[in-house]
C-alpha cells in the first residue's frame, strides 16, 4: 500500500505524535493543522513528498520544510447515529 492509497482510506492522521482530524488531500498534497496546547500546528505535504514516504509498518516517514515527520493513517471511532439506531421509548415492542 502507498501513502496515497492509506489518505484517501483513513479519517484521522497521527502526526508527530500528534491527533490530527483536520487535514485535506487534493492535487496540490496534504494539508494537515491541529491544536498542540495554545499552539496551531499546521503541516503541508506535496504530491512528491507523499510519493517518496518510505513505509514502516503503519508508520511512514515523510520529509517536510521543517524535516522528517511521522504519520500514521487511522480510522476515527465513531458513535452510532443515535435517531436510526434506538428503538422508541413511545413505541411498544
Amino acid at each position: 500500500m502507498t501513502l496515497l492509497a492509506a489518505l484517501q482510506a483513513c479519517d484521522m492522521l497521527l502526526i508527530d505524535d500528534l491527533h490530527c482530524f483536520d487535514f485535506h488531500l487534493d492535487d496540490d498534497g496534504l494539508m494537515a493543522e491541529c491544536m498542540d496546547g495554545r499552539q496551531l500546528r499546521r503541516w503541508q505535504f506535496s504530491p512528491q513528498q507523499i510519493a517518496a514516504a518510505q513505509g514502516e509498518g503503519e508508520q511512514w516517514r515523510l520529509d517536510g520544510v521543517q524535516g522528517e515527520h511521522r504519520l500514521v493513517c487511522m480510522s476515527a471511532l465513531r458513535a452510532p447515529d443515535e435517531d436510526h439506531d434506538e428503538q422508541d421509548l413511545h413505541t411498544p415492542a
